[in-house]
């Protein structure tokens, strides 16, 4: 049966594939003629075999720069090496040679800021031409920019004490030298990898000394005589061995979570059945988290109240989580009173949300937000109740919890609603969205009735169509927020880490859990710094 989400799934697949190409099928015969391999080879080679490789920021930017910045240039995500989450940051050379467009740094900060905010390793992959010159002016400048992964650097170096790995498997130029040299171990290549601050035309011509990059800034260079780096392998293969080797010798994990291998209480493609054709129709949600939960199991919390709201307790792959989503359709209500919308949160049900999140606050239970959410409800009702009183108490209790959050999107992410439910400027550890993830401030049709409702009321009042002008822009309205809502267009810009499938859903949560839980907390920003007197 062909269901919206399969669709939309099959879409993804499609461009998927095409991004992970990287510069093309002749850019990766180049690479491997030079005898190195390609960076999705390398995170292969890194990672423990057939385990699974959450990758993030696969689709940012590929809607720009007319598709020449696949991946914007860096496959970056959090693995398992030796048994441990890891992030992994891995320049494509088969992209304009590795080099840095604006979106490379934003995709290195965003997997920094895992590492931090979860305390786990991360390992560098470094092959690199450095600063992408044309488009410099986003890359060299700013709060953000590249000197942004330097501090990074030295944060987790200094206070974080987060293990830093890198390895130069191709060029490492200019500032973008400072990225291994700010780690805590660097291997190199024989023969394939050099690192400099200036080439050799650069020292040509600044100098007038002609020399070759081995000599300059090769492996032998870097281990026997600047003492630069501290290992010299063979080959690709080689050093992806030897990071693992060294990863293998840091301390043990520190993980609080219990990972225990277990089943959701439905076959996991039935999640392409329960969503429905059309993103405005009801359906169950607490079917669709009876598949995601361990055996189907979710012991609610106050579920005869505001269930609009769903809190429970459950287990994924053994880990224990608190979880909140919004249930769809119309809610009935308690006699004698209105039923309630779906998807739209309401004073009562903000109140028990808070308490609740409080409550796995102190007990130290991670939260998972399911989001299928339209907005917090309006009218004189509402407003007499106290709903801003209430919302607010909501997005405290949430924006202060010092407990793992990660956010998996379903359907709608709309409004204030999207933000309560632990919105991307909360700084959730992870944030995750299904195929049909809709994140906009409103549907289409609703932003369309705010904007030119006066006139097509007046039109169909006066039993005439629009006027041409006012159409033209009732039909670029449309066209604009059917794209900005795809879940692609989020990807594409960072504001989701990953689009996933429906059936990798419980693996992806269950690893991220893992990872977040490597921190005992708190989860609050990018990363907390120790209290450390001596510092």
């Amino acid at each position: 049966m062909t269901t919206r989400l399969r669709e939309l799934s099959a879409e993804l697949r499609t461009l998927e594939d095409r991004l992970r190409q990287g510069g093309g099928a002749d850019k990766i015969d180049k690479q491997h003629a030079q005898g190195k391999l390609t960076a999705r080879e390398r995170v292969r080679g890194l990672c423990d075999v057939d385990s699974r490789f959450i990758e993030v920021g696969l689709l940012l930017a590929y809607d720009q720069y007319d598709g020449a910045a696949p991946a914007a240039g860096v496959v970056t995500g959090l693995g398992i090496v030796h048994g441990r989450p890891v992030v992994i940051v891995a320049n494509d050379a088969t992209v304009k040679a590795g080099s840095w467009w604006p979106e490379t740094i934003r995709k290195i900060l965003r997997a920094q800021e895992i590492a931090m905010r979860c305390r786990i390793p991360i390992v560098y992959l470094v092959d690199s031409a450095g600063v992408n010159l044309p488009y410099q002016g986003g890359v060299f400048p700013g709060q953000y920019g590249a000197s942004r992964i330097f501090y990074y650097n030295s944060i987790m170096r200094r206070y974080l004490r987060i293990p830093q790995l890198a390895a130069v498997m191709g060029q490492c130029i200019a500032g973008g030298a400072y990225l291994p040299a700010l780690s805590d171990l660097i291997v190199m290549v024989k023969g394939s990898s050099f690192m400099g601050l200036g080439g050799p035309n650069l020292v040509k011509g600044a100098t007038g000394q002609v020399i070759d990059g081995e000599t300059l800034g090769g492996a032998a260079t870097h281990t026997q005589v600047s003492g630069v780096a501290h290992y010299a392998v063979d080959d690709d293969e080689a050093c992806l061995h030897k990071l693992r080797e060294l990863v293998a010798q840091l301390p043990p994990e520190k993980s609080g979570a219990h990972v225990a291998s277990a089943e959701g209480g439905a076959p996991a493609d039935a999640l392409y059945e329960l969503l429905p054709a059309d993103h405005r129709m009801s359906y169950d949600m607490h079917r669709i988290l009876s598949v995601i939960v361990d055996d189907g199991a979710l012991a609610e919390f106050q579920g005869e109240l505001a269930r609009e709201m769903i809190c429970g307790d459950a287990r994924i792959n053994g880990i224990a989580v608190g979880i909140i989503a919004n249930q769809r359709g119309l809610i009935k209500g308690r006699p004698g009173e209105k039923p309630r919308f779906g998807g739209i949160v309401y004073a009562e049900s903000a109140e028990k949300v808070a308490f609740f999140i409080e409550r796995c606050d102190r007990q130290g239970i991670p939260l998972l937000f399911v989001q299928d959410v339209s907005g917090f409800m309006v009218g004189p009702e509402s407003e007499h109740e106290g709903v801003i009183r209430s919302g607010a108490r909501f997005v405290e209790a949430m924006a202060t919890a010092r407990v793992p959050k990660i956010v998996l999107t379903v359907n709608h992410a709309s409004g204030a609603g999207y933000y309560a439910m632990a919105g991307q400027g909360f700084d959730p550890d992870f944030i995750f969205s299904w195929p049909t993830g809709r994140m906009a401030v409103m549907e289409g049709e609703a932003a369309v009735q705010a904007v030119h409702g006066p006139a097509i009321t007046k039109a169909s009042a006066e039993g005439r169509p629009l006027d041409d002008a006012t159409q033209r822009a009732v039909d670029d309205m449309r066209a604009d927020y059917n794209e900005q809502l795809d879940a692609r267009y989020a990807a594409a810009r960072g504001y989701v880490d990953a689009v996933i499938y429906p059936e990798d859903t419980r693996d992806v949560l269950a690893l991220a859990f893992r990872a977040a839980l490597s921190n005992p907390g708190p989860h609050i920003g990018p990363f907390v710094l120790p209290y450390l007197p001596d510092a």
